[in-house]
């Protein structure tokens, strides 16, 4: 695969070529794939636009071993989930692709890594194994040229210090923080930095009542006064990653597409602007799978830009970027 190419998709024509051979290939050389896509009793000889291609149920993700045959994992990333459900395993056959799409889209959107300060207050993220979070914010620490660039567990104090030398030095900074752990530090300290951007990643996991995302916003802009409080849609199964500069609408890069289904017609597409299930087209996803079925509720707008409305009442709450809505 030749990778530029891939990261470098410019048009609707490209993107459907690529997504077309990705397709073919993951048909051929992914069993489960191919397994659920002559299941479906797909010609796939029709199969001539993206938006004919299957999608498989993220939840295969919790039971099937899904890379492509005669690959061995380089690393395994593994989503969070409270004890006794059983969790999702992304078997990543080339962490270099990763690092490739992680560090491309992040550019695309936030500008050179080695200008900006990067800052995590991610506890929960940290006391687990497997997080493909951790593994994109550690890359990209390693990258920045800032020396404040740092991991703060429960050290507010610190994290307080480090914000306000920050804002004197003039440096862009991005803090990326599980949603309880900023709400903790906004009840001690106050801080006025609207240059500041704050990465929300989602996540109470039993510390906190249950908030919807525009009440936690808030809060945080206030306590802050920034104008909007940023977030990541990404998760476990992908290797890619949509941003959202505030008010909980998502841009994606060019490799990625998301589509949306209907939530009691699961082969069929809805129209934008229309709520249903996310469906997500990740071409970084070439030895896993490109086509995932979410269990993620969402609409599309005519710009392409998306929203996440929740999650399916039966399925598992997960420790992605999502809040219960």
């Amino acid at each position: 695969m030749n990778w530029d190419r891939v990261f470098a998709i410019q048009n609707e024509t490209e993107f459907n070529e690529i997504c077309l051979e990705t397709f073919h290939f993951q048909v051929e050389k992914t069993s489960i794939y191919r397994q659920y896509v002559q299941y479906l009793n797909k010609k796939i000889h029709t199969i001539d636009h993206y938006t004919k291609i299957p999608f498989l149920p993220i939840e295969l993700f919790k039971s099937q071993k899904i890379i492509t045959d005669n690959f061995s994992p380089e690393m395994v990333f593994t989503s969070s989930g409270t004890t006794g459900i059983t969790t999702s395993k992304h078997l990543v056959a080339k962490k270099e692709v990763y690092e490739k799409s992680f560090r491309t889209a992040f550019e695309q959107f936030y500008g050179k890594i080695d200008n900006i300060a990067i800052l995590a207050l991610l506890p929960s993220y940290l006391e687990r194994t497997g997080s493909s979070l951790i593994y994109m914010i550690n890359d990209l620490m390693q990258h920045s040229q800032q020396p404040e660039s740092d991991y703060f567990l429960y050290n507010h104090e610190e994290l307080y210090q480090t914000l306000i030398k920050l804002k004197a030095k003039g440096t862009k900074t991005l803090l990326f923080g599980v949603t309880f752990a900023l709400l903790d530090f906004i009840e001690k300290y106050e801080l006025t930095f609207p240059e500041l951007i704050i990465m929300e990643t989602g996540g109470m996991k039993g510390k906190r009542k249950e908030m919807v995302r525009e009440e936690i916003h808030d809060l945080l802009c206030k306590s802050f006064q920034v104008p909007g409080i940023h977030s990541e849609y990404g998760m476990t199964e992908l290797l890619s990653q949509g941003y959202s500069y505030g008010n909980g609408i998502f841009r994606h890069p060019n490799w990625m597409k998301i589509l949306i289904r209907e939530t009691n017609d699961p082969l069929t597409l809805a129209e934008n602007k229309k709520t249903g299930a996310i469906n997500v087209i990740d071409l970084a996803n070439r030895y896993s799978c490109s086509f995932i079925a979410t269990q993620d509720l969402g609409k599309i707008y005519d710009d392409g830009s998306f929203e996440v409305l929740g999650r399916f009442d039966q399925s598992d709450i997960r420790g992605c970027n999502l809040l219960v809505q």
